[in-house]
C-alpha cells in the first residue's frame, strides 16, 4: 500500500498549483503520545469558505510522514471552500493499527474542539484517504467515540464523529480478505505490512509491552479494526472508489462493506475504476467525486 501510492503522494506541488488559493499552517500539534507530538497541517481556503472541513488521513500501509502531505489531494476541496486537515498519525513500524486509530480519534476531536477557530461547523466534517487512509476513514465513519464530559482535557470532551466518508481502495475486513475465511493480519497478501499487525499489550506486573501471539486473540483484534463489523444505521454516508485490478486490496473489500451499508440503509456508493490497480495516474480527477459527495452530505442546513 505504501509503495503503490508513494509516487502519487510525492508528486511535486508545482505540478498542480500556481498561486495558492489557501493558507497553510504546518505542524499543528493535536496531541502527544509517549512524549512525542502528533501533528497535522491545516489548509484554509482564502476565498468563499463554505464552513465545512475535510480530515485527510495521511497514510499508506499505515505509514505516515510529513513528506507525504501533498496539496494535490486537497486542491479540489480547497477550491470549493473546504478547510482541510492533513493528519499524520503515529506511524508503523513503531505503532500498530489499534494505536493509530486512537490518533485518528484524537485528531477529529481536536478539529471539532477548534472548529470556531478554523471557521467550520463541527457537525459538517468529512474524512478521506487512500488505501490505509481509506481504512482509517471508514473506521472513523463507522465507530466514532463519544466525548467524555468529565475529561480534564477539553479535546477529549468532544466526540470523534464525522458526517461523511469518501475514500480510495480501503481494506475493510481482515478476516475475509479477498475471499471468505481468508485472515490477513500481516500475512499472505499483506505480508509486506507485518508491523502494523504486531499487536501487543502492557504487562501490568512488569510494565513491559508483550507481543500477542494467541491466534484467537489476534483474530478478535482483527475484527475490532475491520470497519465492516461496525456498520450501523448511524454510520456516516460513504463513497468508495476502487479499481477492479487491485491485487493488494481486492475490490471485494469495497463490495462487501457497501452491502453492509445498504443493509443498514446508510447512503453509500461504490465507483469501480475499470482497469484500476492500487492507484492510477489520473487519480486526481476522481477526487472531484469526493468533493461532490461532501457537497451533498456536508451541505449547510437551513435555519428555520
Amino acid at each position: 500500500m505504501r509503495l503503490a501510492l508513494l509516487s502519487l503522494l510525492l508528486l511535486p506541488l508545482s505540478a498542480f498549483a500556481q498561486t495558492p488559493n489557501y493558507t497553510r499552517t504546518d505542524d499543528v500539534i493535536y496531541g502527544r503520545k509517549f512524549g512525542t507530538a502528533l501533528t497535522m497541517d491545516v489548509f484554509l481556503p482564502k476565498e468563499k469558505p463554505n464552513g465545512a472541513g475535510v480530515v485527510f488521513c495521511v497514510s499508506g500501509g499505515w505509514f505516515s510522514s510529513k513528506e507525504n502531505v501533498n496539496v494535490f489531494f486537497y486542491q479540489e476541496f480547497l477550491n470549493r471552500g473546504y478547510a482541510v486537515f492533513a493528519v499524520m498519525h503515529g506511524s508503523q513500524p513503531k505503532y500498530t493499527i489499534p494505536e493509530i486509530l486512537e490518533d485518528q480519534h484524537r485528531a477529529v476531536r481536536f478539529v471539532r474542539t477548534n472548529a470556531k477557530k478554523y471557521g467550520i461547523d463541527p457537525e459538517r466534517l468529512g474524512i478521506s484517504g487512500a488505501s490505509a487512509g481509506g481504512h482509517l476513514s471508514l473506521m472513523q465513519g463507522t465507530q466514532p467515540k463519544l466525548g467524555d464530559p468529565d475529561a480534564k482535557d477539553p479535546v477529549n470532551k468532544e466526540s470523534s464523529k464525522v458526517a461523511a466518508v469518501a475514500c480510495f481502495f480501503p481494506p475493510t475486513d481482515f478476516l475475509n480478505y479477498g475471499k471468505e475465511g481468508a485472515v490477513m493480519l500481516g500475512n499472505g497478501t499483506l505480508n509486506a505490512f507485518k508491523s502494523p499487525f504486531d499487536f501487543h499489550e502492557l504487562d501490568k506486573k512488569t510494565n513491559v509491552f508483550v507481543l500477542i501471539t494467541d491466534e484467537a486473540k489476534r483474530k478478535e483484534i482483527g475484527k475490532a479494526i475491520s470497519p465492516i463489523y461496525h456498520v450501523s444505521k448511524d454510520s456516516a454516508p460513504a463513497l468508495i472508489i476502487h479499481g477492479d485490478k487491485d491485487f493488494l486490496v481486492p475490490l471485494q473489500q469495497a463490495e462487501s462493506i457497501i452491502e453492509k451499508f445498504k443493509e443498514a440503509k446508510v447512503p453509500c456508493e461504490l465507483v469501480v475504476k475499470k482497469g484500476g490497480a492500487h492507484g492510477w495516474t489520473d487519480i486526481g480527477t476522481d477526487v472531484k467525486q469526493f468533493a461532490d459527495w461532501f457537497d451533498k452530505h456536508l451541505a449547510a442546513k437551513s435555519k428555520k
